[in-house]
């Protein structure tokens, strides 16, 4: 029988420090390009700004969880740009290319893409409000035409 992964009471929260922790580091990528930040010059390329954009709007989308997979999804596919513009043409191994960051992030991203916000993101804050805003109109509305409710839902 294949063994397979058994969350722990950590992986919530060390889901949401890694995913974090990416994104922060993503968004330092894009305010070095956009604004010259840590020491290295601002992009003058209209390309390399894009990329900046999408580095810091993404990376702060991912690091608080909100609109997470769509963010991620764009984050991957901008550094999958970024690995066959730059670096593929220099050699087929990214360790030798120099796209080994832009190959981590790439496949970092796609599986933040696939797994989500997690437990602690804003993504699950506002499925949570929807969900309770939801319960609130059935309950309302269940009242009105004279129904009981339960916390599964109506029961006629």
């Amino acid at each position: 029988m294949p063994a397979t992964p058994t969350p722990t009471r950590y992986t919530a929260v060390t889901y949401a420090l890694m995913r974090f922790v990416v994104g922060t580091l993503f968004i330092c990528h894009g305010a070095q390009k956009l604004f010259g930040a840590f020491g290295e010059p601002a992009a003058t390329k209209p390309l390399m700004i894009a990329g900046g954009g999408i580095e810091l709007l993404a990376g702060l989308l991912v690091a608080v969880g909100l609109m997470t997979r769509a963010a991620a999804f764009i984050a991957s596919g901008e550094m999958a740009v970024a690995y066959f513009m730059a670096h593929a043409a220099k050699g087929f191994w990214p360790i030798a290319n120099g796209g080994e960051k832009a190959v981590l992030y790439c496949f970092v991203f796609l599986f933040i893409s696939a797994y989500g916000g997690g437990l602690y993101s804003l993504d699950t804050v506002v499925r949570r409000a929807s969900s309770l805003a939801n319960a609130d109109d059935a309950a309302a509305e269940a009242a009105r035409v004279g129904r009981h409710v339960t916390a599964t839902g109506p029961r006629v």
